[in-house]
């Protein structure tokens, strides 16, 4: 069961690096799926969210850059768990900070993700973003 809960995590990654948004997205989710986003430079007090707000985040991820990308440097798989580690970079649509339009921002992750059936039911991110 590990190593299919590492491909569906792999196909996850996967597919937001696609762009995926909607029943796509939604459909690596359990409905009861809750993530929880540690307080980083874009969300100082973090964010807990439902699959509602998941999908509603991708949507708007969507506006802001034009694609991203997840190299994962490390992964453990035990169980209903899967643990990443991961270097983000992201093509930006819009400014932030001191990166312009088109800048590249990047991130080192760790992702924790608990699966049920194949479904992420659980998803914690702490995102570590390089100054900008």
């Amino acid at each position: 069961m590990s190593t299919t809960n590492l491909e569906a995590a792999r196909r996850y990654l996967r597919a937001i690096e696609q762009g995926a948004t909607g029943e796509t997205l939604a459909a690596f989710f359990h409905p009861e799926v809750s993530q929880r986003e540690y307080p980083n430079r874009l969300t100082p007090s973090g964010k807990t969210r439902d699959l509602k707000a998941l999908l509603e985040s991708a949507e708007r991820g969507q506006h802001s850059v034009s694609s991203q990308r997840y190299d994962i440097r490390h992964a453990v798989a035990e169980g209903d768990t899967v643990a990443l580690e991961v270097d983000w970079s992201a093509t930006l649509k819009v400014p932030v900070g001191s990166l312009p339009a088109g800048g590249t921002m990047r991130a080192s992750l760790a992702m924790f993700m608990t699966l049920r059936d194949g479904r992420i039911t659980s998803l914690r991110n702490y995102d570590c973003f390089e100054p900008f």
